[in-house]
This record gives C-alpha cells, sequence and structure tokens, in this order.
C-alpha cells in the first residue's frame, strides 16, 4: 500500500505543480504558480518520506490534501468550474483517502 500511496502523491504533486503553472501562464497568477509550487512540492517530499520515515509523510500527504481540499472543494461546489476547482477537488479528495486508508492498513 505504501507503493501506490508514493506513486499516487508523486503524480498529485506533480498536477499541482503544473496547475500553479498553468495558472501563471493563462491568468497571470503569480499567487496560483507560488502555491501550486509550494503544495506540490510538499506533496512530492511526503511521497518520498513515506518509506522510510512514514509518519512524516502521511502526516504531510494529509495536511497538505486537506489544505487543498479546503480550498478547492468549496470553490467547485460555488463555480461549478471543472477547472481547476473540479479537478483539483476530486485530486485532494482521493487524496486524503489513500492517506487514511494507507495511514489505517500500516
Amino acid at each position: 500500500m505504501i507503493g501506490s500511496a508514493k506513486i499516487y502523491f508523486l503524480v498529485y504533486g506533480a498536477l499541482t505543480i503544473g496547475g500553479g503553472l498553468v495558472g501563471y501562464l493563462k491568468a497571470g497568477s503569480t499567487i496560483s504558480l507560488i502555491s501550486g509550487g509550494i503544495t506540490g512540492a510538499l506533496l512530492i517530499v511526503a511521497a518520498f518520506l513515506l518509506p522510510s520515515q512514514f509518519l512524516a509523510g502521511i502526516v504531510l500527504a494529509l495536511v497538505v490534501s486537506l489544505l487543498l481540499a479546503g480550498r478547492f472543494v468549496p470553490n467547485f461546489f460555488a463555480s461549478g468550474k471543472v477547472m481547476p476547482a473540479g479537478i483539483m477537488s476530486l485530486l485532494s479528495v482521493i487524496g486524503i483517502v489513500v492517506a487514511v486508508a494507507t495511514w489505517l492498513k500500516r
């Protein structure tokens, strides 16, 4: 289960960084670039921590996923826009589920 979680958080982190970059390029949003870069990097760090420092990695992944869900889920329900709110909401909720399931199965 740890291997699957590591892969998910690597992909989730890369997509988050990519989303921040797209937000910057399309809308000139510096905050998208910075926040996407920071949260994406934290998810990637969490993925690399999982095998050797499980608790630190899984807590970091869970906290970042919760923060991103808190930002994007309400926005998705308010706007109904699939990009970026819908995609990030889905990735965040899956991140929460993966983190909790991995924690419980360990």
